[in-house]
């Protein structure tokens, strides 16, 4: 089956009648929205700080920093340019001096740093650095600190939070729905390895839907310090879980926003919560089984989207299955293009931090603007450098720096900073 007729196939199998029944129960929950919901979505959204609940176990920050003190800046056999970076890196840690544009330990940076070998901290150090303090330095180099791949578009939910609510989106007919080719996959990733650490498995779409997925994770294995998977955790069979744990995964994300039905499923439209239950105890027995030995960090995160949420609940539910449970601030990314224009003139952040790859190579600046309106060109047939540092890129982030962002669509609409 060609990849035309197995979307095809994808949308009038599951697209179709799922959109026309998660609009039916997506209305009503959204009726149920809170007072207080409605009036974060008119706040500005902080990129940097939007996992804002961490619940997770415990490790020393001190120990840590022992760790970095180790490092023998003066032997570290780097290229002078990230010889340069990591010993900021160093330097900023190790200061008693405070101030929000120094490098700083994130708690779960802390715990991404607790499972890094001696070894590797440079490395770590230099992919860190570049992802938290370049977007406030508004510094740009050769590659983005951070790229983010979209294995597929099309997703087996429909959350009420979700772009994929939006039919402009789903609709087969409008050229954004799809499944990345493996050899385009391949591609992309030749280009970032050695200059990017930070590779994120995930954007519009559930990535485990993605037909090709396993062969995708084999081919990443072991070349990226900051691999990081997003899933629903819905189709998270045997088969997937043996390629995860063996691809050298840095953090596995389970997207859940609730501990109990029917708030999972109101949420997580076409959702099932004992299914994903399901999945993610088998994941840890085969994790404890045959990969005792993993490093990966799992962890089940949600958007906070109303005050019937909580995160005691989630814990208590969560906390036995996975290493961390969080929440996420909510941002409108489900009506985008609809939200009154503001006037929010602080720069995105993102110009400076990520890089979205669609699955057909369109290349954006962001997923907020999921219809991509913004795209900068196509990993196809350009170079992800020449993307990052060229001529739109630029005008975006001189229209921001000039407080401009409201002469862009969809930006002048956007809340995230």
């Amino acid at each position: 089956m060609s990849c035309r007729d197995s979307i095809r196939d994808f949308s009038k199998k599951s697209s179709i009648r799922q959109i026309t029944h998660a609009r039916r129960r997506w209305s009503g929950v959204r009726d149920c929205v809170s007072r207080q919901t409605r009036v974060i979505m008119d706040k500005l959204y902080l990129k940097a700080d939007s996992l804002r609940e961490l619940r997770q176990r415990g490790h020393d920050p001190q120990a840590i920093l022992q760790r970095i003190a180790a490092i023998d800046r003066s032997e570290l056999k780097l290229p002078d340019y990230r010889r340069t970076i990591v010993q900021k890196a160093c330097s900023d840690l190790l200061s008693e001096e405070s101030s929000p544009d120094r490098f700083s330990l994130r708690p779960h940076v802390v715990e991404e740093l607790s499972r890094v070998s001696q070894a590797d901290l440079p490395r770590y150090l230099f992919y860190r650095y570049r992802y938290d303090v370049f977007p406030k330095s508004r510094t740009v180099d050769d590659f983005p600190p951070c790229l983010q791949i979209e294995p597929t578009s099309i997703c087996n939910y429909r959350c009420v939070f979700c772009y994929q609510t939006d039919s402009h989106l789903t609709d087969a007919r409008g050229g954004h729905m799809g499944m990345m080719s493996y050899d385009l996959f391949r591609k992309i990733i030749d280009e970032a390895e050695g200059k990017c650490e930070a590779i994120t498995l995930a954007s519009r779409g559930e990535p485990l839907v993605c037909r090709d997925i396993v062969k995708m994770l084999a081919y990443v294995r072991g070349k990226f310090l900051g691999l990081k998977i997003n899933t629903n955790a819905s189709l998270l069979d045997e088969e997937k879980a043996h390629a995860i744990l063996q691809s050298g995964a840095n953090t596995l994300v389970f997207s859940a926003d609730a501990a109990a039905e029917p708030l999972y499923s109101q949420l997580r439209v076409n959702g099932k919560l004992e299914r994903v239950q399901a999945n993610v105890e088998r994941f840890l027995e085969i994790r404890r089984r045959d990969y005792s030995a993993s490093n990966l960090i799992t962890r089940v995160s949600g958007v906070r989207y109303n005050s019937a949420q909580n995160l005691d609940q989630m814990e208590k539910f969560w906390g036995e299955l996975v290493d961390q449970v969080a929440f996420v601030d909510y941002n409108p990314w489900e009506n985008t293009y609809q939200r009154p224009v503001n006037n929010v003139s602080t720069p995105c952040s993102d110009l400076w931090r990520r890089m979205f790859v669609w699955f057909d190579g369109t290349v954006n600046p962001c997923d907020v603007d999921y219809l991509s309106t913004l795209k900068v060109g196509n990993a196809r047939n350009e170079g992800l450098s020449a993307l990052w540092t060229g001529p739109k890129y630029s005008a975006y982030r001189e229209a921001h720096l000039a407080h401009r962002r409201n002469s862009l669509s969809p930006c002048q609409r956007c809340t995230v900073i």
